[in-house]
Protein backbone atom coordinates (compact mmCIF):
# COMPACT_ATOMS: atom_id res chain seq x y z
CA UNK A 1 0.00 0.00 0.00
CA UNK A 2 1.06 3.83 -0.74
CA UNK A 3 2.61 5.10 2.16
CA UNK A 4 2.14 9.05 2.65
CA UNK A 5 4.23 11.14 4.92
CA UNK A 6 1.86 13.95 6.03
CA UNK A 7 3.86 16.92 7.11
CA UNK A 8 2.65 20.11 8.69
CA UNK A 9 3.94 22.48 5.86
CA UNK A 10 6.43 24.96 5.61
CA UNK A 11 7.49 27.55 3.38
CA UNK A 12 11.62 27.89 4.67
CA UNK A 13 13.87 25.87 2.16
CA UNK A 14 15.35 23.97 4.94
CA UNK A 15 12.34 22.71 6.24
CA UNK A 16 11.14 21.40 2.89
CA UNK A 17 14.69 20.01 2.29
CA UNK A 18 14.29 18.13 5.75
CA UNK A 19 11.18 16.50 4.48
CA UNK A 20 12.41 15.35 1.48
CA UNK A 21 15.05 13.74 3.25
CA UNK A 22 13.16 11.95 5.19
CA UNK A 23 10.69 11.25 2.35
CA UNK A 24 13.99 9.68 0.25
CA UNK A 25 15.27 7.29 3.45
CA UNK A 26 11.90 5.85 4.12
CA UNK A 27 11.62 5.53 0.54
CA UNK A 28 14.54 3.45 0.63
CA UNK A 29 12.93 0.93 3.06
CA UNK A 30 10.22 -0.08 1.77
CA UNK A 31 9.06 -1.24 -1.40
CA UNK A 32 5.91 0.51 -2.23
CA UNK A 33 5.40 4.19 -3.42
CA UNK A 34 6.48 7.21 -0.73
CA UNK A 35 4.42 10.77 -1.28
CA UNK A 36 5.06 13.56 0.71
CA UNK A 37 2.24 16.03 1.95
CA UNK A 38 1.12 18.53 3.88
CA UNK A 39 -1.78 19.33 6.40
CA UNK A 40 -0.92 22.79 6.56
CA UNK A 41 0.54 25.99 4.34
CA UNK A 42 1.78 23.44 0.99
CA UNK A 43 0.45 21.76 -1.89
CA UNK A 44 -0.23 18.73 -2.39
CA UNK A 45 -2.20 18.88 1.04
CA UNK A 46 -3.09 15.24 2.33
CA UNK A 47 -6.59 15.34 0.76
CA UNK A 48 -5.57 15.74 -2.49
CA UNK A 49 -3.16 12.78 -2.32
CA UNK A 50 -5.14 9.34 -0.40
CA UNK A 51 -6.80 7.06 -2.26
CA UNK A 52 -7.17 3.18 -1.40
CA UNK A 53 -5.50 1.84 -0.07
CA UNK A 54 -2.69 3.54 1.49
CA UNK A 55 -1.08 4.37 4.73
CA UNK A 56 -0.65 7.80 6.55
CA UNK A 57 2.04 8.54 8.93
CA UNK A 58 1.72 11.85 10.16
CA UNK A 59 5.63 12.72 10.59
CA UNK A 60 4.48 15.43 14.18
CA UNK A 61 6.23 15.00 16.83
CA UNK A 62 2.76 15.44 19.10
CA UNK A 63 -0.87 14.39 18.43
CA UNK A 64 -2.19 18.24 18.56
CA UNK A 65 -5.20 19.50 16.64
CA UNK A 66 -3.60 18.81 12.82
CA UNK A 67 -2.97 15.13 13.71
CA UNK A 68 -6.28 14.80 15.78
CA UNK A 69 -8.63 16.72 13.66
CA UNK A 70 -6.99 18.49 10.50
CA UNK A 71 -5.51 14.86 8.86
CA UNK A 72 -8.50 13.15 9.70
CA UNK A 73 -10.76 15.84 8.25
CA UNK A 74 -8.87 16.09 4.95
CA UNK A 75 -9.67 12.26 4.84
CA UNK A 76 -12.76 12.33 5.14
CA UNK A 77 -13.34 8.79 6.60
CA UNK A 78 -12.43 7.54 2.90
CA UNK A 79 -12.16 3.83 2.78
CA UNK A 80 -9.24 1.60 2.63
CA UNK A 81 -6.99 4.63 4.24
CA UNK A 82 -5.18 4.05 7.24
CA UNK A 83 -3.93 6.62 9.31
CA UNK A 84 -1.11 6.19 12.04
CA UNK A 85 -0.11 7.49 15.26
CA UNK A 86 2.17 10.51 14.36
CA UNK A 87 5.78 9.98 15.01
CA UNK A 88 5.29 11.28 18.80
CA UNK A 89 7.71 10.14 21.53
CA UNK A 90 9.91 7.85 19.13
CA UNK A 91 11.81 10.92 18.25
CA UNK A 92 13.10 10.72 21.23
CA UNK A 93 15.99 8.93 21.06
CA UNK A 94 16.99 10.99 17.92
CA UNK A 95 16.77 14.54 20.22
CA UNK A 96 19.55 12.29 23.01
CA UNK A 97 21.84 11.96 20.13
CA UNK A 98 21.69 15.35 18.51
CA UNK A 99 22.65 16.42 22.39
CA UNK A 100 25.56 14.20 22.08
CA UNK A 101 26.32 15.77 18.75
CA UNK A 102 26.12 18.92 20.12
CA UNK A 103 28.61 18.40 22.90
CA UNK A 104 26.52 18.37 26.03
CA UNK A 105 28.29 17.63 29.04
CA UNK A 106 27.38 16.16 32.29
CA UNK A 107 25.76 19.26 34.80
CA UNK A 108 24.80 20.79 32.31
CA UNK A 109 21.26 22.18 32.81
CA UNK A 110 19.28 20.88 29.69
CA UNK A 111 16.22 22.33 28.57
CA UNK A 112 13.46 21.18 26.15
CA UNK A 113 13.07 23.82 23.35
CA UNK A 114 9.60 22.99 21.62
CA UNK A 115 7.74 25.13 19.31
CA UNK A 116 4.61 25.64 21.38
CA UNK A 117 0.82 24.71 21.37
CA UNK A 118 -2.61 25.64 22.49
CA UNK A 119 -3.65 22.00 22.72
CA UNK A 120 -3.41 20.14 26.12
CA UNK A 121 -2.49 17.10 23.95
CA UNK A 122 0.35 18.28 22.81
CA UNK A 123 1.73 20.28 25.16
CA UNK A 124 1.51 16.73 27.62
CA UNK A 125 3.97 14.90 24.79
CA UNK A 126 6.31 18.09 25.43
CA UNK A 127 6.30 17.17 29.25
CA UNK A 128 7.02 14.11 28.81
CA UNK A 129 9.46 14.33 26.32
CA UNK A 130 11.68 16.23 28.28
CA UNK A 131 11.43 13.44 31.35
CA UNK A 132 12.82 11.31 28.68
CA UNK A 133 15.20 13.64 27.60
CA UNK A 134 16.37 14.62 30.59
CA UNK A 135 15.51 17.92 30.70
CA UNK A 136 15.07 19.91 33.99
CA UNK A 137 12.63 22.27 32.25
CA UNK A 138 10.87 23.08 29.37
CA UNK A 139 10.58 26.22 26.58
CA UNK A 140 8.12 27.63 24.45
CA UNK A 141 9.11 29.64 21.22
CA UNK A 142 5.34 30.43 20.69
CA UNK A 143 1.87 30.72 21.94
CA UNK A 144 2.65 28.21 25.26
CA UNK A 145 4.63 29.18 28.22
CA UNK A 146 7.23 29.70 29.61
CA UNK A 147 9.24 31.20 26.91
CA UNK A 148 12.18 29.53 25.65
CA UNK A 149 14.31 32.49 26.71
CA UNK A 150 13.00 33.40 29.98
CA UNK A 151 13.30 29.73 30.91
CA UNK A 152 17.33 30.17 29.75
CA UNK A 153 17.82 33.60 32.00
CA UNK A 154 16.75 32.03 34.77
CA UNK A 155 19.06 29.07 35.21
CA UNK A 156 22.85 29.06 36.23
CA UNK A 157 25.73 27.52 34.71
CA UNK A 158 26.03 25.90 31.15
CA UNK A 159 22.55 26.01 29.27
CA UNK A 160 21.95 23.41 26.86
CA UNK A 161 18.41 23.62 24.59
CA UNK A 162 17.44 20.10 23.26
CA UNK A 163 15.62 20.86 20.09
CA UNK A 164 12.26 19.06 20.28
CA UNK A 165 11.54 20.29 16.36
CA UNK A 166 11.27 18.32 13.08
CA UNK A 167 13.38 20.45 10.90
CA UNK A 168 15.22 24.02 10.97
CA UNK A 169 12.99 27.37 10.47
CA UNK A 170 12.23 30.23 12.54
CA UNK A 171 11.25 28.45 15.40
CA UNK A 172 14.81 26.86 15.60
CA UNK A 173 16.38 29.79 15.21
CA UNK A 174 14.25 31.30 18.38
CA UNK A 175 15.95 28.74 20.18
CA UNK A 176 19.73 29.76 18.80
CA UNK A 177 18.63 32.78 19.51
CA UNK A 178 17.42 31.92 23.65
CA UNK A 179 20.74 32.70 24.97
CA UNK A 180 21.15 29.18 25.59
CA UNK A 181 25.52 28.22 25.55
CA UNK A 182 24.17 25.26 23.70
CA UNK A 183 21.36 24.49 21.18
CA UNK A 184 20.50 20.98 19.70
CA UNK A 185 19.70 20.49 15.86
CA UNK A 186 16.44 19.59 15.30
CA UNK A 187 15.89 15.70 14.64
CA UNK A 188 15.73 15.67 10.91
CA UNK A 189 16.17 12.90 9.13
CA UNK A 190 17.89 11.25 11.47
CA UNK A 191 18.26 7.06 11.15
CA UNK A 192 15.93 6.69 14.44
CA UNK A 193 13.44 8.78 13.19
CA UNK A 194 13.01 6.87 9.68
CA UNK A 195 13.33 3.86 11.50
CA UNK A 196 10.29 5.24 13.89
CA UNK A 197 8.01 6.32 10.79
CA UNK A 198 8.69 2.68 9.14
CA UNK A 199 7.76 0.68 11.51
CA UNK A 200 4.48 2.85 12.09
CA UNK A 201 3.69 2.06 8.30
CA UNK A 202 4.61 -1.29 8.79
CA UNK A 203 2.46 -1.84 12.08
CA UNK A 204 -0.13 -0.46 10.02
CA UNK A 205 0.20 -3.20 7.22
CA UNK A 206 0.38 -5.84 9.45
CA UNK A 207 -2.57 -4.74 11.16
CA UNK A 208 -5.07 -4.39 8.44
CA UNK A 209 -3.44 -8.01 6.84
CA UNK A 210 -5.10 -9.61 10.41
CA UNK A 211 -7.98 -8.02 9.72
CA UNK A 212 -8.23 -9.66 6.49
CA UNK A 213 -7.34 -13.00 7.17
Amino acid sequence: MKLVLAFHGTRDARGLAVCAAIADRVQASVDVPVVVAYADVLEPSVRSVVDSPCVVVPVFLAAGYHVRVDIPEQIGGRPGVLVTPPLGLDAVPAVRDRLVEAGVRPGDAVVLGAAGSSDAWALETVRVAAEAVGASAVGYVSTASPRIADVVAGLRGRVVVASWLLAPGVFHSALVASGADVVSAPVGDHPLVVAALVRRYRSAVASRLARVV
